[in-house]
């Protein structure tokens, strides 16, 4: 029988090493889906509960292999469902490729069920490369630059194909005009470096410094080495920015933990105190929360020079590989040998952490959410991967959960969207089976689609050489992080409508879905609770009744939100005594010795 279309793509997609492909069924793919059967299911087909969820799956998975991941959605409703996941995708900078079928060309402008422009919806979350293949012969370039592209740009792109192409013989494109050929399967190395001048500059600015501070995020993850020797060097702290909070050990005396408004006072007070600045990776978006404009000195290291000097008046700009970049800059630079300022640091981390772990001892009703995730600390195995929810909870993940060893960690750092968590730990899983993932969630993204997710993960467990995966919900029946935000950014207390949630037996619906569960209402069985499901040799759902009044508050909260957070209680919060009371213990904490 001769080769169809889309056994060649499942062919091209072997050749990309792709092992998996998280998708949903539908008739725009079912040629597609007929060849997932006459390959033997390689690569293989994950069914997720929803298009949505596929793009999730396919985002995590890259962002914890360091490999493309791959989705595919019928055309129409389907492959509007992936728009989220990509944008996730596409805004933390994750290489990602979408195969997306489409109405048969036959009927393509004549309003055919199911008929949606794509190359209008993709047209930006895919903007690196979209392309919709209308005869055989593109099928080879257009894979090959779809993977290409989504490598070097760290970019979701998107292959639209047609149903009746995918069931057309395939034929190669040939040696003749408007035939366009492609190279075998190659994965690019990036290893540029800046001019050696340029980092004889950034060496001048450094050694100047006296009160050097480090921040660093996901893009200097390669370089975790280079960035400790160049902290020991200049005698700097190291902040870390969301999508890196697993650079580096928090085990590290000078790692001052996450920064920005989910961060720690050390990091803000290091950002407040510095003479210079080092930037190594990362486009944080806040930049109130970096040094005054006129207070620090400044260098900048991406591989990325659109994202230079964008969040603050750097001085150098180093475009180039983090590693690279760092190797050559650390032979030029001084060692520091008046180190008051790193003795400074590594005693405002030690208070901060002492401070957490009084914070996470105050009595709640029933369950203090940070002693959940501090008690997590104490005992989580070092090469855990942990993702994290947009909601509350994330404060939680931000601000108490110490990194160590080979742990691995990520979230949506800047769609922010709710749902990943669940979906990440599952493309975690597939790229690595043998490893232990802990996903912790709000009941609000539970609800929203980590519930029938649940059924995924129950039917792909016996995949995995290491069946654990840890779903813990904060479950405090409110959309916590929102009424915050209405407290502390607008005054206005919380709207029960808008924010109460349904109260669901989490872990009894685990159960019935073949999972294990643990329900958790007192914070004396904290520990117990993660030292079974740890124990456990199989997925397990953790339902922990949380305080909803348990304040995220800032270590560097301003007046403003102060004060409207006491304009919600005057207009009549329904928990206005009870967050009082919370608040006021939670922050006195900072101030005991």
């Amino acid at each position: 029988m001769s080769l169809q279309v889309a056994d060649y793509v499942l062919q091209r997609l072997r050749e990309w090493g792709v092992e998996q492909v998280f998708g949903y069924p539908g008739d725009g793919i079912n040629g597609l889906v007929a060849a997932f059967g006459r390959a033997d299911n390689q690569p293989r087909f994950v069914q997720a509960r929803h298009e949505e969820m596929s793009a999730f799956q396919a985002t995590g998975y890259a962002k914890f292999s360091g490999q493309v991941g791959v989705c595919a959605a019928t055309s129409g409703p389907g492959a509007i469902h992936l728009l989220n996941g990509l944008y996730d995708a596409k805004l933390d900078h994750v290489p990602v490729v979408a195969i997306v079928g489409q109405t048969a060309r036959s009927a393509m402008g004549g309003s055919y069920q199911q008929e949606v422009d794509l190359q209008s919806l993709f047209k930006d979350v895919a903007s690196d490369y979209l392309v919709e293949v209308n005869v055989a012969s593109q099928l080879p370039n257009a894979l090959d630059r779809a993977f290409r592209t989504a490598m070097t740009r760290r970019a979701p792109t998107v292959v639209i194909i047609p149903a009746d192409l995918q069931e057309e013989p395939y034929r190669p494109p040939e040696h003749e005009f408007k035939h366009v050929p492609s190279s075998p399967p190659s994965s690019p190395h990036t290893t540029a470096t800046p001019p050696e001048s340029e980092i004889e500059r950034a060496a001048e600015v450094l050694d100047h410094g006296s009160r050097v501070a480090i921040l660093v995020g996901q893009g200097a993850r390669g370089a975790a080495e280079e960035v400790v020797e160049i902290a020991e060097l200049t005698g700097a702290g190291v902040a870390k920015a969301l999508l890196g909070k697993d650079v580096l050990s928090d085990e590290l005396p000078f790692v001052t933990g996450s920064i920005g408004l989910l961060g720690t006072r050390p990091s803000y007070e290091m950002m407040r105190d510095c003479d210079t600045l080092l930037i190594v990776g990362s486009n944080f978006p806040y930049s109130q929360f970096l040094p005054e404009f006129d207070q620090a000195r400044a260098v900048q290291i991406d591989i990325d020079g659109a994202s230079i000097g964008m969040r603050y008046p750097t001085e150098v700009n180093l475009v180039g590989d983090a590693r690279a970049t760092l190797r050559q800059l650390i032979p030029l630079l001084q060692r520091k040998t008046d180190r008051a300022w790193r003795t400074t640091i590594e005693d405002n981390i030690a208070r901060w952490w002492e401070t957490i772990g009084l914070q996470a001892a105050l009595e709640a009703k029933p369950v203090n959410p940070m002693r959940v995730v501090t008690e997590l600390s104490e005992r989580i195995p070092e090469n855990a991967i942990v993702t994290a929810d947009s909601g509350s909870s994330t404060n939680w993940y931000a601000r108490c959960l110490r990194f160590r060893g080979e742990m691995r960690g990520s979230l949506s750092g800047t769609l922010a969207t709710m749902g990943p968590a669940v979906p990440y730990a599952i493309g975690a899983k597939f790229a690595h089976p043998d490893r232990p993932a802990i996903a912790l969630v709000g009941d609000g993204a539970m609800q929203m689609n980590g519930l029938g997710e649940l059924m995924t993960i129950a039917r792909y467990r016996h995949l995995w050489s290491d069946p654990r995966l840890i779903i813990c919900v904060f479950h405090n029946n409110d959309l916590n992080q929102v009424t915050w935000e209405l407290r502390a950014m607008g005054g206005a207390p919380k709207f029960e409508e808008s924010q109460r949630l349904p109260d669901v037996p989490y872990a009894d619906l685990a159960h019935e879905m073949g999972l294990d569960g643990i329900s958790v209402d007192h914070p004396d069985d904290l520990a117990d609770m993660w030292d079974r499901a740890l124990a456990t040799q199989g997925p397990t759902v953790l339902d922990v009744r949380c305080d909803p009044e348990m304040p995220p508050i800032p270590p560097h909260a301003t007046y403003e939100q102060i004060k409207d957070m006491g304009k919600s209680v005057l207009r009549g919060d329904p928990e206005a005594w009870h967050l009082i009371v919370q608040g006021a213990k939670t922050k006195a904490q900072e101030f005991r010795p």
